[in-house]
Parts: structure tokens; C-alpha cells; sequence
């Protein structure tokens, strides 16, 4: 019992710690105070403007003597300012974002580098070291060209063989610095694919990575830098918010949910797009039925345009709670698992019939919410918001099934990027439910005289 302790114990302890680490080029402040852990397991991008240290923290990871670093910065439990450049190389691999190479070796040779810091520096490889090198080359797609030199392949081939060199060098920690920049959009999915699946055999990996949205789609956690700090720390949801954004970009930006992949999704905008919006909705008020991300990048949508927001009936502990606070926005909360009360239902209908727009957004009928949808009046100018398609959503049975399919029916459809639009369309417009159309989809067909 107690080594099985040992080994749970073990698997929760963080594979490496930052601790207050300042870095600098000589008298230039990169960085200051940083602080943070990484699990066993994880796939952590470090996201941020230009500038704003990811390069800088990757080399401090990687036990690098430029910039220079103070605090303490542990790997496995050693810590890398005092280790060697050998005995670092066998706790941290390192994918540059720079590919170019001083010499002309066959890319198997290259990979073979990975290997030089687990063996006697005149020694040939192993049959294991030839083993993990054919593994990187075949999980790379690099095997084709192993032969070849590198100066004869592409720069996008070249980063998948600096990707097998890390691979086969075998590390507990592996970084990677901006490892799309110079990858097509297929070899860009592939090589952050294989980076997720590392993770899932116990791999740890940390990327710099300037895409937002390639950073949401497959990193468990991001690292937000700017203004020579951590500015936010956490699952890509709480990240990826217009506040934080506009704090570390300076700029505009809009936050939503891609359809497919479901993770965040990052728009910027014009000054003037969003100044000209906000003065258009700056004295409209709407009300937004829905729970979880979804619930919650909607309301932050329309909050940042200026108008009068207000949400609920939702859980006290939800997401969209957290993000009513910081707006700030009106929240109508219960308790966790606990149905709506008749006093939070006609709270709700109240907010509901005095906004100028009523959004549902991701939101499911239950039992304990179903009278709540069943009286919302039917002439509300509403707007619905779904990120997992009507067909695969599940529903407290035939009734409620129904009770929302009326509404769907009824209300002007909009993906997350686009709820804005189809609340300007509720405000301005649609006279009549038989004249809305979709803000995301094309009208249907109709037959008229030339």
C-alpha cells in the first residue's frame, strides 16, 4: 500500500517549478517576478506579443546562460542554473524556431545528435539509440528523407527533423519555440497532433507559440507574458478573454467558440469596428439564458460593446459567473445542481421582458428549467447561440426536447463570432418573425419575378 502511495504521490508532484525568476540582457528587464509550476503530462503554451519574454523564458527552461536568469528554476527536481550543458541536454530537449544549420549532414545524422548527451562522447550509437532514432524519424514523417542532406529539404522539413532530433533525445521536458512559424497548415496540425500525443505517454512540453488559436485547440493550460509578467495563468477559457487580451495586445479583439474543435476563438478588430458597434448598442439592454463557455464568450461579446448586459439563471460557481463579475454583468445565480426556484424564474422573465434582446446561448431544458423556457414570451426579439449542433444535444425528454425546438424556430441563429451582428439585427430590425433570417446563414430560396 505505501509504494503505491509513493508512486500516486509521485505522479502529482510538478516536473518543473519557476520560482520569482527574473530575466535580463544586460541592463534590459525581460522579465520580472515570474512564478509558476508545471505537471507531469501537460502541454503548456506560452502565449503573448511580441517581445513580451516567451523566446527568453524557453532558453531560462532549457538551463541557457543568456538572458540572465535569477530565482530558481527546477527540472525533475534539479535545478538548471547549476547543471551542465550535458546533464540539462538529458532532462530538456529544445525545438528552435530558427532551422538553419551550420553543416551539411544527412538528416539521420542530425537526429542522431539527439542522442549525444545519454552516451561517451566517442562512443557509436546503440541498437537502442538506433531504435529511438528510427522511432522520431517514423513519428516525424521524416523516414522519406532520413538520407538526404539536410541543406536539400525545405524549411518546413527541416523543423520536422529538429522535432526528431528533440524526439530521440529523450526527455522528460521538451520545448518547443514557435514550432508552426514555418509550417504549412497541414504540417502545422500534424506536429502539434504529435505533440498532444507525447503528452498522453507522459511527456511534458512547453511552446512558445504566437497562434492563439492553434494554442487553444491543443494546449491543456496557457501562459499569458506581457508587460514582464504573467498575466494570466489557467485553462485556455479563462485565458482567452477580451480583457486580458486587449490588456497584453493592446488591442481589440473578440472572443469566441469554433464550432468544430469547440476551444476559443480569437478575432481582432478595428478600433472604429468596435467604437461604431458600441455606440449603436450602448443604450440597448439584453439578457443572456445560458451556462458553460459558451454562455460565457457570449456574454463578454455583447458586454464589450457597451450594452446593458445581465445573465442567469445560472450556477454560482459556473464559468459564466466568473466572467458576469469581471464585466461587469447582472447575474441571476442559484445553487450548484439545485433547480430554479419560482423567485429566480420570474426574476429571470423580468430581466427577459424588459432587455431589447433575450440570448440563448448553449443552454439545455431540464426538469428544473423547463417552465422557465416554456414562458418566455413568444413576441421577445431572441437570438440563439449553439456550439454543439441541435441533433446531438441531450434534453430532459420529449417535452423539453420540444419546448426548445419552439424557441430555435423562433429566434434569429448566430455562432458566437457573429451574436453581435444578430443582436443589432433584433435591435434595428426584424419586424415580424417571418422575416428574420439567420445572421450566420444564407436566406432560403425564393421565387420572385425578374
Amino acid at each position: 500500500m505505501s509504494e503505491q502511495r509513493d508512486i500516486q504521490d509521485h505522479a502529482h508532484d510538478p516536473l518543473v517549478t519557476v520560482e520569482a525568476v527574473d530575466l535580463a540582457y544586460d541592463s534590459l528587464t525581460v522579465l520580472e517576478e515570474v512564478s509558476f509550476a508545471i505537471d507531469r503530462g501537460s502541454f503548456v503554451g506560452l502565449i503573448g506579443p511580441n517581445g513580451a519574454g516567451k523566446t527568453s523564458l524557453v532558453h531560462a527552461l532549457a538551463g541557457g546562460r543568456a538572458p540572465a536568469v535569477s530565482g530558481r528554476i527546477t527540472v525533475d527536481g534539479q535545478a538548471m542554473q547549476a547543471l551542465s550543458a550535458r546533464a540539462s541536454s538529458r532532462l530538456v530537449s529544445v525545438v528552435p524556431q530558427d532551422t538553419a544549420l551550420s553543416f551539411s549532414f544527412p538528416v539521420r545524422r542530425i537526429v542522431e545528435m539527439g542522442r549525444h548527451p545519454h552516451r561517451s562522447r566517442f562512443s557509436p550509437p546503440s541498437s537502442d539509440d538506433q531504435a529511438l532514432v528510427d522511432r522520431a524519424l517514423e513519428r516525424t514523417r521524416t523516414a522519406q528523407f532520413a538520407d538526404r542532406s539536410i541543406d536539400e529539404i525545405s524549411g518546413g522539413e527541416r523543423q520536422r527533423v529538429l522535432f526528431a532530433r528533440a524526439l530521440a533525445q529523450d526527455t522528460p521536458l521538451m520545448l518547443l519555440d514557435e514550432p508552426t512559424a514555418s509550417l504549412d497548415i497541414n504540417h502545422q496540425i500534424e506536429t502539434l497532433e504529435l505533440a498532444r500525443d507525447l503528452t498522453a505517454d507522459g511527456r511534458t512540453i512547453v511552446a512558445a507559440i504566437h497562434d492563439l488559436e492553434l494554442a487553444a485547440r491543443y494546449c491543456d493550460r496557457l501562459i499569458l507574458l506581457a508587460n514582464g509578467t504573467v498575466q494570466a495563468d489557467g485553462e485556455p477559457e479563462s485565458v482567452l478573454t477580451a480583457p486580458a487580451l486587449e490588456d497584453a495586445f493592446d488591442a481589440e479583439t473578440v472572443v469566441g467558440r469554433n464550432p468544430v474543435t469547440g476551444r476559443p476563438t480569437v478575432t481582432a478588430v478595428s478600433t472604429g469596428e468596435r467604437e461604431a458597434q458600441a455606440s449603436r448598442l450602448s443604450d440597448r439592454s439584453v439578457h443572456v439564458i445560458g451556462g458553460g463557455a459558451g454562455g460565457a464568450t457570449v456574454l463578454e461579446r455583447v458586454a464589450t460593446t457597451g450594452a446593458k448586459t445581465s445573465v442567469g439563471p445560472v450556477s454560482s460557481d459556473s464559468i459564466v459567473t466568473q466572467r458576469a463579475q469581471t464585466l461587469p454583468s447582472e447575474c441571476l445565480t442559484t445553487e450548484p445542481f439545485a433547480p430554479v426556484s419560482d423567485a429566480l424564474r420570474r426574476a429571470v422573465l423580468e430581466r427577459c421582458q424588459n432587455a431589447d434582446v433575450v440570448i440563448v446561448a448553449d443552454a439545455v431544458v431540464t426538469a428544473g428549467n423547463q417552465l422557465l423556457f416554456e414562458e418566455l414570451d413568444p413576441e421577445m426579439e431572441m437570438v440563439i447561440v449553439e456550439t454543439t449542433p441541435f441533433s446531438r444535444r441531450n434534453f430532459a425528454g420529449t417535452g423539453a426536447t420540444e419546448t426548445y425546438r419552439s424557441i430555435r424556430e423562433r429566434a434569429v441563429e448566430a455562432t458566437p463570432a457573429g451574436v453581435v451582428d444578430a443582436v443589432e439585427r433584433c435591435c434595428i430590425g426584424a419586424s415580424g418573425k417571418s422575416t428574420r433570417e439567420s445572421s450566420d446563414r444564407s436566406p432560403p430560396e425564393t421565387t420572385t419575378d425578374d
